[in-house]
């Protein structure tokens, strides 16, 4: 895993002390990414950039990398993420005449553009982004991979075009304002990832399956790939045969590094499966890793999201699997600690409002990565297979909207009237102008006609890939843009094995019935790997993330809104109700009440200040 930097320009020349000092400020901001090790490549009119965290090929792998003929350079690429099929098209490329001096799957996928062109891409298998500058064609292209697991930024400045792993790089070059207007704000909120919509205006995300090329003409984009609506001919015990045997396979691929791998376990079943199916490929006790609270099993209070604890069920499995298990708790002081929340936010580049979520996320993989270089999580399980409750709940299910939006809207607005609970402490007027329910039904709207479908499917059949396909598309990113920006702020590669996009196609187009064969959700899945898996944690239903309960927290949380609301120069004051927030603070309210309003106001107070945001708004 490494960070990714760069830009064409074919107005200028880039060979240039200031150019040079642009990419060097750009490149640096990729350090979390990478690291090992730092290199740059520039010519009269590209300047590519990498930071690398060495996992395959450790003496080998440099980057940005060339390929050259006759002291020719036919290509040059810089690269985050890792090629798992890598062997395999090494081996094909050279019986078609390719020679390797690196054993790196970087390598392997610039043969593979000189051997397919861009066509290469969909012989990819893996999770990456990649920049491929051609100096015969004066072509870049941006390249992600088919479900968007690694993130790439891009932007115009002039007849310029920059590239990054993440946002931080392009606002660290000269030429680029960090700037939102009322459409980055709608979209900050609206809780559904559009495809290809960064946030910050003008910047734009390489959308998952596609390739974008920048040449003299402009800018073009293609994709490669897409979920395909196919007929399910298998029967219910062959479908779950099938699907045991792409997870063993994957897993074994993703299990592949040069540096210590781990799990991570959180006593669900997905990360439980994960575990055991990868200690079947380990002579060696597999390293699993979980996270609690000080004193989590003393405050928990059931509700409808997390209904136990995750303390017993990941003791089941460790012992069940035998793996060489370590629990990483962290303290309420770690998630109070200014300077964690300031680097989680500044990890994301974007305020999340999550707070305990994503802090403890950051506290969590600072710790693993003190053993381990790679880890491998459940992400994508849930959405693929059927796991949270709201997939079951006929009201969320037939709604207009995204499903979790109407989960939360029947859930969680009690008491709050028509405000959603992220945006209750914001000025009414703002939120208004904003029309957050317009701009989601809108793109509701457009996340809908791109679901493919089965014809004469039932109604529920129908409906259901439909909700499917939401959670693929719309929601399983912003859990990816999370495990991404807050491992990789630690130099740790997570990978997602429920993400090959293989078993993803297969599952997509498997019925609902018989996901659900057995009345409990995910019954498929839990069918696949319920023989490696303790009685207690096969028949455990969905527990996400956990949240802290202490009410410490939330006193904390208290405090600094009530610092911001007396700071009449904090930038974020513009935006605040002050009605609202006084009454959040008010003697006798209960905290819960305030806590993700609270949360997304002050990660607005620390985003706006640091990183000199601009606000275009109505």
């Amino acid at each position: 895993m490494c960070g990714i930097t760069g830009w064409v320009a074919y107005d200028q020349d880039l060979t240039g002390g200031s150019q040079r000092a642009a990419l060097t400020a750009m490149t640096a901001t990729m350090k979390c990414r990478g690291p090992d090790a730092e290199g740059q490549w520039v010519s009269r009119h590209a300047a590519l950039g990498h930071r690398r965290l060495a996992v395959i090929d450790r003496p080998g792998g440099s980057q940005p990398m060339t390929v050259t003929e006759d002291e020719r350079i036919l290509a040059v690429l810089t690269f985050s993420g890792e090629i798992y099929n890598y062997r395999e098209l090494r081996h094909e490329l050279h019986g078609l005449g390719h020679r390797f001096r690196t054993a790196s799957d970087t390598e392997v996928a610039l043969h593979a553009y000189l051997e397919w062109g861009p066509a290469f891409a969909s012989h990819l298998t893996g999770m990456f982004a990649l920049a491929l500058w051609d100096p015969r064609t004066q072509e870049l292209l941006l390249v992600r991979d088919r479900v968007g697991i690694k993130p790439l930024y891009y932007c115009q400045a002039g007849d310029s075009v920059l590239f990054a792993s993440e946002p931080k790089a392009l606002l660290a070059h000269p030429d680029i304002t960090p700037s939102v207007d009322a459409d980055g704000l709608r979209e900050l909120l609206s809780l559904a990832k559009t495809p290809g919509h960064a946030v910050y205006a003008g910047m734009h995300e390489v959308r998952p399956g596609h390739i974008t090329i920048f040449n003299r003409r402009g800018i073009n984009t293609v994709r490669y790939w897409a979920l395909e609506a196919q007929e399910h001919t298998d029967d219910l015990s062959t479908t779950i045969s099938t699907v045991r045997s792409m997870l063993e396979d994957t897993i074994t691929q993703q299990s592949n590094a040069d540096v210590p791998l781990c799990t991570l376990l959180s006593g669900g079943l997905d990360s439980s499966a994960i575990t055991a199916l990868a200690a079947r490929n380990n002579p060696e006790p597999v390293r699993s890793f979980s996270v609690a609270f000080t004193d989590h099993e003393r405050d928990f209070i059931p509700d409808l999201m997390h209904v136990d604890c995750d303390e017993p069920f990941v003791r089941a499995v460790a012992e069940h699997v035998k793996t060489d298990h370590t629990d990483i708790t962290v303290a309420t002081s770690g998630l109070m600690n200014a300077t964690n929340r300031r680097a989680a936010l500044s990890a994301r580049d974007l305020p999340s409002g999550l707070g305990d979520f994503d802090i403890s996320a950051l506290l969590l993989f600072r710790a693993v990565r003190q053993h381990a270089t790679v880890a491998l999580s459940g992400e994508g399980a849930d959405e693929l297979f059927g796991g949270y409750f709201w997939f079951h709940d006929p009201q969320t299910v037939k709604a207009n909207s995204f499903p979790w939006r109407a989960a939360i809207d029947v859930y969680t607005r009690a008491g709050f009237g028509d405000a959603p609970m992220n945006t209750r402490l914001l000025d009414p007027d703002l939120v208004r102008a904003l029309d957050l329910p317009g701009y989601r039904h809108e793109s509701y709207r457009q996340a809908l006609a791109d679901v493919p479908h089965i014809e004469h499917a039932d109604p529920l059949e129908r409906r259901m890939r439909e909700v499917v396909h939401l959670h693929l598309t719309r929601f399983l990113p912003m859990l990816l843009d999370r495990k991404d920006r807050m491992s990789m702020a630690t130099g740790l590669e997570v990978r997602v094995p429920f993400c090959d996009h293989q078993l993803i196609q297969y599952v997509f187009n498997t019925p609902w019935s018989m996901k659900t064969f057995d009345g409990q959700e995910k019954s498929l899945l839990r069918a696949a790997v319920g023989d490696l898996l303790p009685a207690a944690v096969r028949k455990r239903p969905k527990n996400p993330y956990p949240t802290i309960q202490d009410p410490q927290y939330t006193d904390t949380l208290r405090a600094a809104l009530a610092a911001i609301a007396d700071d009449y120069t904090a930038p974020v004051h513009d935006l605040l109700d002050t009605t609202a927030v006084k009454e959040a603070l008010a003697p006798g309210t209960d905290p819960r009440d305030m806590r993700y309003a609270a949360e997304l106001v002050l990660d607005l107070a620390t985003w706006l200040k640091h990183y000199n945001v601009r606000l275009d708004l109505p």
